[in-house]
């Protein structure tokens, strides 16, 4: 694993043992404390055999350490945590007042891990860079972590066509686009007297965007064959004497104020204030 450019490897597993006998042949015993006083958590008087610490920075495991946590016996063990596994001799055991917990993460998505433990005697010592994670039998176990660097995903690369290498990228691309909408954007009408009073400003008129254009623009039309013999039969318009009213001479035709329905509302308003008086 990659932090801040430097390959560290992580440990993969923590354990008690009573001695190097006992422990397994990937882990590595911490005999001592960082001052080079004795580890050993179980020495004490009329007790035989001891227990150390032991780690393992093995990469054949899919998990690693992501966090060390020190719980008292009442205490129940946090999501996500498992107790440290036990090499001990026959009838050895590890006080349980105290229970020390890893938290096992896949390597693959870790992005804080676990990279050392050292052990004081309590009260002693501060371990630059490190975190405390408790006090058990007298001494204070460190362990120092280290956040992974995540590779950041590089973007793909462009294809760009060859016939569209001319095709300007920089800001004067922006306003050629402006240019040609506005080429194809539909002349507005004119305005009638009921519409001339209306906000051209209101976003809902602006048809110099893309919406305003139909999808037919630019298609060429054809009348088709069939039809073309009925075409020869057809009657001018000019001869039905029939009178074609632009959208304009029906709205003014037909525009109507409202002056009775007016009148009418104000009257009611004046009774109503009358009889409240």
């Amino acid at each position: 694993m990659s932090t801040h450019g430097r390959s560290i490897l992580p440990l993969t597993g923590v354990a008690w043992t009573s001695n190097p006998q006992t422990c397994p042949k990937d882990y590595k015993v911490i005999s001592n404390t960082h001052d080079g006083s004795s580890a050993n958590f179980g020495k004490g008087f009329g007790i035989k055999s001891g227990y150390y610490l032991c780690y393992t920075m093995t990469t054949q495991t899919p998990t690693v350490v992501g966090d060390i946590q020190l719980i008292s016996e009442k205490e129940a063990i946090p999501h996500g945590y498992t107790y440290v596994s036990e090499f001990l001799e026959n009838k050895a055991s590890v006080s349980k007042k105290k229970r020390l917990c890893v938290k096992p993460v896949p390597a693959s998505c870790a992005d804080v891990i676990v990279v050392d433990i050292k052990v004081t005697v309590k009260s002693k010592m501060i371990i630059p860079h490190y975190t405390c994670v408790g006090d058990f039998n007298g001494y204070v176990i460190w362990c120092k972590k280290e956040r992974v660097a995540i590779a950041k995903p590089l973007p793909k690369p462009r294809n760009i066509h060859v016939n569209m290498k001319d095709l300007a990228i920089d800001g004067n691309s922006s306003s050629m686009q402006e240019q040609s909408s506005n080429d194809f954007a539909p002349t507005a009408p004119p305005l009638t007297n009921r519409r001339s009073g209306l906000e051209l400003k209101d976003p809902i008129y602006n048809t110099s965007g893309i919406y305003g254009i139909s999808a037919m623009d630019g298609v060429p039309f054809a009348l088709h064959p069939k039809f073309e013999r009925h075409s020869n039969n057809s009657v001018a318009v000019s001869n039905l004497n029939m009178q074609i009213k632009s959208l304009v001479d029906i709205e003014n035709e037909y525009d109507y104020s409202f002056v009775v329905e007016k009148t009418a509302a104000g009257g009611s308003v004046v009774r109503s204030m009358v009889e409240s008086s």
